[in-house]
């Protein structure tokens, strides 16, 4: 089968899928757990999943589409959660629940910033997800991934490194193809640094937030979802987007 983007491919293989087909909904959080998240703002995050689990649980639409993969980058290494379980194959297709079963672990905040291998780990992912979909004949739109981080990226030793850039043509690549929508979110007190790897791995769809507004980001992220299980077009992502970033206010309550 040739790539998603070519136009031979049936659309239900590209980013809308026809109306009535039981059509899967893959979405991948790359969470920042390193030692800037330490104290308040992973006790936020932790706070703000257990929040967004119930959330995806009570929203019927979202429940029979979405399923949720976890990737985590701290410590020293990479991880791959399925639910509240750590998988020994990082890029395990495995890794997604569906929403109605996903639980959130509890995430502790240690060492440093992988966040290329993080988002090796999520292209991956999603490719290895999308080819199990395809050979048992589901449907699916298009994955999404969503990379929330407070730094930039670091080597194993904890030093900043340039090795992020090698990723961005394959991230550009893979988005222009439809094979993925990233969203990249700066929190707290990340540097100019850090903002402009997050601008170039994700130009389209990336914010600098003031503080740790976890909970809405992840609304933003079910809101995204939603609009997808309608069938809607690029634009509506946009202006979701572009919703949550410039009235936050509006994603509270």
């Amino acid at each position: 089968m040739r790539d998603e983007g070519s136009h031979s491919v049936p659309l239900y293989y590209n980013d809308i899928v026809p109306d009535g087909n039981a059509q899967r909904q893959p979405l991948v959080l790359c969470l920042d757990t390193s030692m800037s998240m330490a104290n308040a703002p992973i006790d936020m995050l932790n706070k703000a999943l257990q929040e967004w689990v119930l959330q995806l649980r009570s929203d019927i639409n979202l429940t029979n589409s979405v399923e949720v993969a976890l990737v985590t980058f701290g410590g020293r290494q990479v991880c791959t959660w399925q639910g509240t379980t750590v998988l020994a194959d990082p890029a395990d297709p495995g890794a997604f629940v569906p929403a109605h079963s996903f639980g959130a672990p509890h995430l502790q905040a240690s060492g440093v910033t992988l966040m290329t291998d993080a988002l090796r780990t999520a292209v991956q992912l999603v490719t290895a997800r999308k080819t199990v979909l395809r050979e048992a004949g589901h449907l699916y739109y298009r994955p999404q991934i969503c990379l929330i981080t407070d730094g930039q990226p670091t080597d194993s030793q904890g030093q900043p490194t340039d090795d992020w850039r090698r990723i961005v043509p394959l991230l550009a690549d893979q988005q222009q193809k439809k094979k993925f929508r990233l969203f990249a979110i700066g929190v707290g007190g990340i540097t100019p640094r850090g903002e402009e790897v997050l601008r170039a791995i994700a130009p389209k769809y990336y914010a600098r937030l003031q503080g740790f507004p976890f909970r809405q980001v992840l609304q933003m992220m079910s809101a995204s979802a939603g609009a997808q299980d309608k069938g809607d077009g690029e634009e509506i992502y946009e202006k979701i987007f572009a919703r949550f970033t410039t009235q936050r206010s509006a994603w509270n309550g």
